[in-house]
């Protein structure tokens, strides 16, 4: 035989093994790998379950049942657009939808303006611990509660006007008249908010290195410039994780406005409507038959204005990821 052939018989002898090999190497971790992503579906399935039980399947129900007229008992009377087209046309509604921009964004420009000065005051100060301790508490006391104590601190007769009756004001400003009410509750709104904002830029400021800082330091850098120039940037991703939480929890400002300038059985003035008052007021008229198919179309609305606010703020607070 000549010695080309049996070269060639050779090589392809001492081939098949090594195929042979890699197969028997690759099948083992192929279903090492299929085992692994099926323990994976046991842990996660549970979660699927919940996911789809508590979110999927009540936003859907919500989304049919806006369009129909519904008491909460009995059939459903498919109606179309019309529960939009009423809300639409609802001054109420127009009033409800300008108190929440003013909640989402003046509140919003607030808050987040307070916790960075607090930010910057406390990111090196002695005893940050027990003052991080003070401004947090009031974010574990339940809104109704505050909206309550607020309310007592500027009624006429409260507190808030008996100090400015020492400090010489004769006529103390009417805090929870109509012109003033919506303003003072922005600003308990605002009180209310600030400690868990600021504890959350807090510790995302503590995560910075200090290098960065003696940097800025050597280069004669003010507090001032240290924050803008090390602190803001470090920490951006949480400012824009925080703004997107900011926006879906305004808009659902409930028991604040509810309780503060109502009476037992009452719905507060119009005037302070958001729109997760008027959802409640559309389910339960006053002197009407509920109608969960009216609110369920304002719930709708704010679903809307959750998704396009969060998309807007990703993308308006989209920044390079920067890892320290």
């Amino acid at each position: 035989m000549p010695e080309s052939a049996l070269a060639d018989r050779a090589e392809t002898a001492t081939a098949a093994p090594q195929r042979g090999d890699a197969s028997l190497v690759k099948n083992p971790e192929s279903a090492f790998d299929a085992s692994r992503r099926r323990s994976y579906r046991v842990f996660v399935f549970p979660a699927v379950i919940v996911f789809v039980l508590i979110l999927v399947l009540p936003t859907l129900f919500t989304i049919a049942s806006s369009f129909t007229s519904w008491s909460g008992s009995g059939a459903m009377t498919f109606v179309g657009f019309d529960n939009y087209a009423r809300m639409f046309r609802d001054p109420k509604f127009l009033v409800a939808v300008g108190n929440t921009f003013w909640i989402v964004v003046g509140v919003g420009v607030l808050v987040y303006a307070i916790s960075f000065g607090l930010t910057l005051v406390l990111q090196n100060a002695l005893g940050r611990k027990a003052i991080r301790s003070i401004i947090f508490f009031p974010t574990l006391i339940p809104g109704i509660v505050i909206s309550i104590l607020w309310g007592f601190l500027f009624n006429p007769d409260g507190l808030i006007n008996g100090f400015l009756r020492i400090i010489g004001v004769v006529d103390p400003p009417p805090w929870l008249g109509s012109s003033l009410i919506f303003p003072t509750i922005l600003l308990g709104m605002t009180w209310l908010s600030v400690g868990m904002y600021t504890i959350i830029l807090l510790s995302a400021a503590d995560r910075i290195p200090p290098e960065y800082y003696e940097v800025a330091d050597l280069a004669g850098a003010s507090a001032l410039q240290r924050f803008r120039y090390v602190t803001l940037p470090l920490m951006w991703d949480v400012v824009s994780v925080t703004a997107v939480l900011w926006c879906i929890t305004s808009l659902k400002t409930f028991e604040f406005l509810l309780t503060f300038s109502s009476t037992s059985g009452t719905l507060p003035d119009t005037g302070i409507w958001n729109l997760a008052v008027y959802s409640y007021a559309a389910a339960f008229p006053a002197g009407g038959v509920a109608n969960f198919g009216a609110s369920a179309a304002c719930g709708v609305i704010m679903l809307l204005l959750a998704l396009v606010l969060t998309i807007l703020v990703r993308r308006i607070m989209r920044g390079d990821d920067i890892e320290y």
